[in-house]
């Protein structure tokens, strides 16, 4: 594959939420030989950009950043209240975007992950407008930090707003903003679309991140995820980017709850992050 592809992990794999205090796995991961670090932001006080920067530095890593957002941070929601908590996370995670050097922002920032329900037409447009509209907001504030954000799809039991790439470049069409981008997430993908390589074509240059994992959340290679379609599909675009695993452990138990998973994937999650990344070389850059 001749497209120049950085693979990276989710700090999610180990543990949550992420702090400071998790540099502790830079090294371990700088040691399994990938080139990236995901850094979830659950609660951005907990981390300090600058500290964050220098162990990155110290260990050779590049870093990306995705967010969590819950019902706290719904951009759809009635309350406006709601939506401004929601403008001043991001505005936390722009900043620590800025600190880290990173040029994007990623996840599902259009609605509360877990907000899935049959609703009127009516009120589905509602919300659709609210979503376009607050996203234009966050565009402008993204622009301002020289950011771009990268609009996540999920699947229908996460999200009854956004669930496929033909969804997602719906809502960027409606935004119509250069800030407006993609992050398509290979987990929801195998369960939403109808074919995996023309998802990627259909998103196109408009694709800025991907995450991956099985589609059982398992170890990338060990289920019935269509691989070469993705790097067809990959190769199709010209994509240049990050591959990133992104899976969580059961032993954190609100987490777990939250992604439904009941068990452990591998033997250990450091066996985890080895044997998907092996798989991930040796799919990517044969």
């Amino acid at each position: 594959m001749k497209n120049k592809i950085d693979f990276g992990v989710s700090t999610w794999l180990w543990q949550s939420p992420f702090t400071s205090k998790s540099i502790a796995l830079f090294p371990k991961i700088k040691a399994l030989g990938y080139d990236l670090v995901e850094i979830p932001v659950e609660n951005p006080l907990l981390i300090d950009g600058n500290k964050i920067k220098k162990a990155l530095d110290d260990n050779g890593l590049k870093v990306s950043v995705c967010g969590a957002f819950g019902p706290t941070k719904d951009l759809t929601h009635e309350d406006e209240k709601v939506h401004l908590q929601c403008f001043k996370y991001l505005e936390q995670c722009f900043d620590l975007c800025n600190e880290l050097d990173v040029k994007f922002f990623a996840g599902p920032m259009y609605s509360a992950v877990g907000k899935a329900r049959l609703v009127s037409s009516e009120q589905r447009k509602k919300e659709w407008d609210l979503a376009v509209s607050n996203l234009k907001k966050a565009c402008n504030m993204a622009y301002a930090h020289d950011l771009c954000i990268g609009l996540e799809p999920l699947n229908r039991f996460e999200s009854d707003m956004i669930n496929t790439a033909e969804d997602v470049m719906r809502l960027v069409t409606d935004i119509n903003h250069d800030a407006a981008r993609v992050a398509l997430d290979g987990f929801h993908m195998t369960i939403e679309e109808r074919n995996i390589r023309d998802a990627i074509n259909r998103v196109g240059d408009k694709l800025i991140h991907l995450q991956v994992s099985e589609n059982h959340r398992g170890v990338p290679g060990t289920g019935l995820t269509p691989w070469n379609d993705f790097k067809l599909g990959l190769q199709d675009i010209n994509y240049n980017g990050a591959l990133v695993i992104e899976s969580f452990t059961p032993e954190i138990k609100e987490l777990a709850a939250a992604v439904c998973i009941w068990k452990t994937m591998a033997n250990s999650q450091d066996e985890f992050a080895s044997q998907g990344l092996q798989f991930l070389k040796q799919t990517f850059n044969d």
